[in-house]
């Protein structure tokens, strides 16, 4: 049976990546199937509600694997995915604008993603971690 830590690695790693496609692929879906626009996906509120799913996700697989592995670098690089994700939905759009919230949330979900999979490959690889 896969431990949680596993699991939720990989649910995160998923909705970060589903961040990221929703950022880069909405616009050209959008344009391609424009009935799609009534289903309202490019809200704002699509990017809270992810942020909300990974938070505390995220949260618990990384700080579950680095207590067995030790190792804590991987647990600030997704806290840094998590920042940058956090900063695009509250001010990105604002501040930055519609590009500058689309970097932030796509180096955030490259830096939450990277930490969950060496997470990941790291709690596969340590023994400590498969008890």
């Amino acid at each position: 049976m896969k431990s949680t830590q596993v699991v939720t690695d990989k649910i995160a790693i998923g909705i970060s990546m589903l961040c990221a496609i929703h950022c880069l692929l909405l616009p050209l879906i959008l344009v391609l199937l424009p009935s799609l626009g009534a289903l309202q996906l490019q809200n704002e509120a699509f990017h809270l509600w992810m942020l909300i799913a990974v938070i505390p996700i995220s949260t618990y697989a990384l700080t579950l694997g680095c207590k067995k592995h030790k190792n804590y670098y991987l647990l600030a690089w997704g806290v840094l995915g998590l920042v940058l994700m956090i900063l695009a939905v509250l001010f990105g759009h604002e501040i930055a604008g519609e590009s500058g919230e689309k970097l932030l949330t796509l180096f955030g979900a490259m830096f939450v993603s990277i930490a969950h999979w060496q997470n990941f490959k790291r709690c596969q690889q340590d023994v400590k971690c498969k008890h």
